[in-house]
């Protein structure tokens, strides 16, 4: 929950700042093309947010002494992939408002209710009715908690971890498309 609100919230306010204060107009100037632009600013947040995952991580261990049985190299794999969908999705709210207190608000409906609601974090999914539980599919929180669950519980390997990989995978690469091709050249809202 932390790590996925972390990655919205960061793209989704610095990038709508950059619209507010008329930065983002220096950066359409030259000629640099929408997906370079996107790269650009998901890369560094990108390796922000896989220190912070490495913090949290640490602190799982040592002060909580949460045990961790899985393999830390495909738990490493999917949290590239959550944050790296995470990070696009603040891209594109920030691409599509353009301003930071719309950003914000947004970030929150959209990253903090699936935390909870739709992820199996508070209510189980097994125990919601089925359309639900299909609905639930749609959100990478619900793949991302059943791959860390299962890491820590359990040495599972790839394979029965790999519908959830695909939940994840397909979920950033769809952000990154959106984010792309809703990145607007033009100055005008």
């Amino acid at each position: 929950v932390i790590i996925g609100l972390l990655a919205i919230m960061l793209t989704a306010l610095t990038v709508a700042k950059e619209w507010e204060n008329g930065s983002m107009e220096l950066l359409l100037s030259t000629p640099v093309r929408p997906a370079e632009i996107v790269l650009g600013k998901l890369i560094p947040y990108f390796l922000l947010a896989l220190f912070d995952v490495l913090v949290v991580f640490v602190l799982a261990l040592t002060v909580f002494r949460i045990p961790f049985e899985g393999s830390f190299l495909l738990y490493m794999l999917a949290c590239a992939v959550y944050v790296t969908g995470a990070l696009a999705l603040g891209l594109v709210i920030s691409v599509v408002t353009r301003q930071q207190q719309a950003a914000i608000q947004f970030a929150f409906a959209v990253g903090l209710l699936p935390s909870f609601i739709f992820s199996g974090f508070i209510f189980p999914i097994e125990n919601m009715p089925l359309f639900f539980r299909w609905f639930t599919a749609l959100f990478p929180q619900r793949w991302f908690l059943l791959i860390s669950r299962t890491l820590f519980l359990s040495e599972a390997g790839f394979s029965p971890l790999a519908p959830a990989f695909w939940g994840i995978g397909l979920f950033a690469v769809f952000m990154i498309i959106l984010a792309v091709f809703k990145f607007k050249t033009d100055v005008e809202p």
